[in-house]
């Protein structure tokens, strides 16, 4: 399976790494010098580390789509293609020569996946965004936030990758079964901001059998309840508590010798908040560790990225295995996927990273 990749940065190129993983042969066209991914810090040989653990075991072809040439130099590749993924402003593609109507015309089997902020439609199709703008006008970002204290900023990067990478993944497969029964390619319309609402899910049914919709820290999952929180440590570390169900409640307030008389979190949640938060803060990070995490309660102290890459259960499960090499031989631990181990043995498979300045000529005549 060919797959034609046109995006940059994160969204699109790591959906594309997924299907490489999977067994698809990636050819990404990046403009003249390469995309911005790969001035990105810190260097990595002769490009960026973000770009290699984003792009290893893709080719790559440098063109300027602007030019009088290009759809012709590029339609051979087209034609053969199964999939063509792009991240412009809607239009862009169009004015360029690449809509999906024109290639359609071109390869009536191609399964076209645009990826954008807002989508081909509607009256913000047009808007620039990041992330967390997207998580911000979604109602998501909201959701965790109250009135007049600013969190730190969420690290996950929610909208490019759970509402642009993983939606487009999933419609391409999906396309890819319907174009076995049909034979004919689509456009897949992929907005990251449409699942922004997805993962407020449990407010928006609260929202309308109640008539109130959760405002920051109402919610079961985002506040309300004491079973489900951060708590400060006394080195200045946190303790993840997930204790909602009755069983993993017991076994967290047994740990801590939570008082018999607050563990009945319904009569007066913030004083068994607040009963919880003196007893984590008076002891370390690593006391509630050895105490907490063999009880099988749904508590785990917060991990640094250092951390969570030395645990067990990633080395166990062979998400550290894939590898990138720059041409001087030095390694990088890909960015890990979730893939079945079924694809993962594949996937492990050391790869080098997507070359810059590509023999086009190679490339656009080859042949399957």
């Amino acid at each position: 399976m060919r797959r034609v990749d046109f995006s940059t940065l994160l969204p699109g190129p790591l959906a594309s790494l997924f299907l490489s993983e999977g067994g698809a042969r990636v050819i990404k066209i990046e403009r003249p010098g390469g995309e911005d991914m790969r001035g990105f810090p810190p260097r990595f040989g002769e490009t960026a580390a973000p770009f290699a653990v984003l792009n290893r075991g893709k080719e790559s072809v440098e063109i300027d789509l602007k030019a009088a040439d290009a759809l012709a130099r590029l339609s051979p590749l087209i034609a053969q293609a199964d999939i063509l993924i792009e991240q412009f402003r809607p239009g862009v593609m169009e004015r360029l020569g690449f809509g999906y109507e024109a290639l359609k015309v071109l390869n009536p089997r191609l399964i076209y996946c645009s990826i954008s902020g807002y989508g081909q439609s509607g009256p913000r199709a047009q808007e620039a965004g990041h992330d967390i703008n997207y998580q911000a006008l979604g109602g998501l970002l909201g959701q965790s936030l109250e009135r007049g204290e600013p969190p730190p900023l969420p690290p996950p990067l929610v909208a490019d990758i759970a509402g642009g990478t993983m939606p487009a993944v999933l419609n391409i497969l999906l396309a890819l079964l319907q174009r076995g029964r049909s034979g004919e390619g689509c456009h897949l319309d992929i907005a990251m901001a449409d699942a922004m609402p997805t993962f407020a899910w449990y407010g928006l049914a609260q929202g309308q059998v109640t008539g109130s919709f959760p405002d920051g820290g109402e919610g079961l999952l985002t506040g309300q309840s004491p079973r489900y929180g951060l708590y400060a440590t006394a080195d200045g570390w946190f303790l993840a508590v997930g204790a909602l169900e009755p069983k993993f409640w017991q076994g967290f307030c047994d740990g801590i010798g939570l008082d018999a008389a607050l563990r009945d979190d319904r009569r007066d949640p913030e004083a068994t908040r607040a009963g919880i938060a003196r007893i984590v803060a008076s002891e370390s990070a690593g006391h509630w560790r050895a105490v907490l995490e063999p009880l099988d309660c749904c508590c785990t102290v917060v991990r640094t990225l250092e951390e969570a890459v030395s645990d067990p259960q990633m080395t166990a499960r062979g998400l550290l295995d894939a590898q990138v090499e720059e041409p001087g031989g030095r390694r990088l631990v890909s960015t890990p996927l979730p893939l079945a181990p079924l694809f993962r043995e594949r996937a492990a498979a050391l790869r080098k990273v997507a070359a810059s300045g590509a023999d086009t000529r190679k490339v656009l005549g080859e042949k399957e």
